[in-house]
């Protein structure tokens, strides 16, 4: 039997998804519960690993229980006893060769950008950057990111088993009033890749940068990685699409 959770958290107060010794980590936290419940240490897999700040409104976890429990009771014990900026949205059953990771279709993730005065109420749920952007120029500059391309100029990644090659299928880029929305789904994404194309469209917006500085380190040959990362509380994990979900 293996077990699959899609849990929804707030980023603010760990330290990214991933285990880490003596760091309040959302893996750590889940598994400590698992743990608790099955009396055995438990460990799940995970979809993706969110960084330090990032928020999950669906990622997707995988465990293989010990021993056989009614899945809706599982669920109740564990969101009383897992702390309050962890959920448990869905809980089900799948195949053995279900991997949250290597099954997955495409990611959706979205980033928050305020162009107003601050809120304080908001200050980890979205960038504070209060200034206006030129929101047409990003839109422009975005599209060049969309189709299949080399972003090893987007990552920290020192090697990559698919040569950094990722396809972008959609970015959408949305205003309501003073916030900003950027909305990007892709095959996969690499560490701070989605930061990385967000913090060039905001310089973009600023008018420090233009659409050549991203022709020019997209697809190129020479290692020459983008110094722009957006700041890590305004980015969601919205949703992971999986074949078997459709």
């Amino acid at each position: 039997m293996r077990v699959r959770l899609d849990i929804s958290y707030d980023g603010h107060n760990f330290m990214g998804f991933q285990r880490q010794p003596d760091l309040r980590t959302v893996q750590g936290e889940i598994e400590k519960v698992l743990t608790q419940i099955f009396d055995i240490e438990t460990v799940v897999t995970a979809a993706g690993r969110t960084d330090a700040g990032v928020h999950a409104l669906n990622q997707v976890v995988t465990f293989t229980p010990s021993k056989e429990i009614e899945l809706n009771r599982l669920r109740y014990s564990l969101n009383c006893l897992l702390p309050n900026d962890i959920h448990v949205n869905v809980i089900q059953e799948v195949n053995d060769d279900f991997h949250p990771r290597q099954s997955a279709e495409s990611k959706i993730y979205r980033y928050l950008i305020n162009m107003g005065e601050a809120n304080p109420f908001y200050e980890n749920y979205r960038y504070e950057l209060k200034r206006k952007l030129d929101v047409e120029k990003m839109i422009e500059a975005s599209k060049l990111f969309i189709g299949t391309h080399d972003f090893k100029n987007f990552t920290t990644k020192k090697e990559d088993l698919k040569n950094f090659i990722r396809t972008i299928y959609d970015l959408k880029i949305s205003q309501k009033e003073n916030e900003l929305c950027v909305e990007i789904t892709g095959d996969g994404f690499m560490r701070y890749m989605v930061r990385m194309i967000v913090g060039t469209l905001i310089m973009v917006g600023l008018n420090k940068e233009n659409k050549e500085f991203i022709t020019e380190r997209l697809n190129s040959v020479e290692h020459n990685v983008v110094i722009y990362k957006a700041p890590s509380n305004g980015l969601y994990l919205v949703k992971v699409n999986y074949k078997e979900d459709k």
